[in-house]
């Protein structure tokens, strides 16, 4: 079982890169960031470990049978979901709707304040993302939490990992590990999203992006990327999909972003900060090519925001120089 889990993690290894490395010189060049990732562990793995730190917002939704004029209970609709990835169920959902979300001004350099804002702010994406994918017949459920000041340990290891300041979704707890001293002020040679962009908004859109992987989880998506993943017979081939399933949720985190743009508020010129900070994040120069170029990782965050629309985040079917 140890081998097995081993070969795992080897193959996805890119998919928790680490932060850029800083040099004692910053000022020849730009560094890049590292995205938050996925965990590489299957989507159906049992877990094994719980929380450090979890905390869920929202109870799961049951169906409730709705009487008739006759006093007779009609049964829950039943839908057949489609959860592949070029034409899944939930590119039929449209956009997240408007959700008022003010957050106010609080530090991304405060332990307390951040994770204040990132639990406040899943109950925003929780309003957002129940709407649409109940609508569409998908079971919906809220993630866990785990957020530490400087570093934890769940069901998928570590966090961050060492060396790393990204969070990641575990989805085999259905959980998302961060840390909020690594985020805004990196950690060891990691630089941290915080000195790139000391706007809150920036690691509230990374947050999005791991509720984004949650979403592929509970569509089924997680799943059909990971099977089409093992069957595929080339390093490339990983790697390319690994790319579309990562701008995917970048793509959703945008979508987010937009729907509380009125009241959290995203002005015109903090959209611009988002646009520069997704210019900065994406893969480095001799680390594996699993999250996509600074470029596309605009690009999707800017199709997220600017469409809001299920089916524009549809990485799977968009020709391969947008998933590069």
């Amino acid at each position: 079982m140890g081998s097995i889990f081993g070969v795992i993690a080897l193959l996805f290894v890119g998919l928790v890169v680490a932060g850029a490395i800083i040099k004692n010189n910053r000022s020849t060049s730009s560094p890049q960031l590292a995205l938050p990732s996925y965990s590489p562990y299957r989507p159906y793995d049992r877990p094994t470990d719980t929380p450090t730190e979890s905390q869920t917002d929202t109870p799961t939704p049951t169906s409730t049978p709705s009487p008739t004029s006759t006093g007779t209970v009609n049964p829950p609709r039943q839908v057949v979901l489609n959860t592949t990835l070029e034409r899944n169920t939930l590119y039929r959902a449209g956009g997240l709707p408007t959700v008022s979300c003010p957050v106010g001004s609080p530090s991304i350099y405060s332990h307390s304040q951040l994770k204040s804002l990132i639990m406040k702010t899943s109950r925003c994406l929780n309003k957002g993302w129940s709407r649409i994918l109940g609508e569409q017949g998908i079971d919906w459920r809220p993630p866990g939490y785990a957020i530490v000041a400087s570093k934890g340990r769940g069901a998928c290891g570590d966090f961050p990992q060492v060396g790393s300041i990204v969070p990641y979704y575990c989805p085999r707890n259905a959980t998302i590990y961060a840390s909020t001293g690594a985020m805004a002020k990196g950690s060891g040679n990691s630089l941290g999203y915080g000195q790139i962009v000391g706007w809150h908004g920036a690691i509230i859109s990374m947050m999005a992006h791991e509720y984004g992987h949650h979403v592929q989880q509970l569509t089924g998506l997680s799943n059909t990327w990971w099977q089409r993943t093992q069957r595929s017979s080339s390093s490339s081939g990983r790697l390319a999909l690994s790319r579309k399933f990562e701008l995917q949720a970048t793509c959703f985190g945008g979508m987010f972003m937009r729907s509380v743009a009125g009241t959290y508020p995203v002005t015109p010129a903090r959209r611009n900060t988002l646009y520069y900070f997704y210019s900065r994040v994406g893969d480095w120069p001799g680390y594996p090519r699993d999250h996509g170029s600074p470029a596309n990782n605009n690009r999707w965050f800017r199709q997220g925001y600017e469409k809001n629309k299920a089916f524009q985040c549809n990485t799977w079917l968009a020709p391969s120089s947008s998933t590069s």
